[in-house]
């Protein structure tokens, strides 16, 4: 898969809001609100630039959970998209909000997985 894996986002337009660093963004970056599969409102920021699709996803009191997780990895990325959480080296974290987590897709490379027996 080359380039961005990302849907075309001006597909979730009924979930973009406006935010004054991104203005209102593009079919490949934006800002959204977009409901949790659990309950309250998930703020999602997009972009498929520099080399790397990036969802970040927060709650404002809590960390995302794996539902909606995939629930916003479904929504953003296309059907047939490999995406991964990372956990970088302790000297390269950086956090910015205690209760953010992301996906990540680097654009023209597959990203490696295990034999589908060991995600079992």
């Amino acid at each position: 898969m080359n380039g961005s894996a990302l849907r075309n986002l001006h597909e979730l337009d009924r979930y973009r809001v406006a935010v004054p660093q991104l203005a209102r963004g593009d079919a490949r970056s934006g800002a959204f609100s977009v409901p949790s599969p659990l309950v309250g409102m998930l703020a999602v920021l997009a972009s498929g630039y520099g080399g790397w699709d990036h969802v970040s996803v927060s709650l404002p009191n809590r960390c995302p959970t794996w539902p909606e997780m995939e629930h916003v990895k479904r929504l953003f990325f296309r059907p047939d998209a490999c995406a991964m959480q990372l956990h970088v080296p302790v000297s390269d974290h950086i956090s910015r909000h205690p209760y953010c987590l992301h996906i990540w897709r680097p654009h023209g490379l597959e990203i490696p997985r295990p034999p589908a027996e060991f995600v079992a």
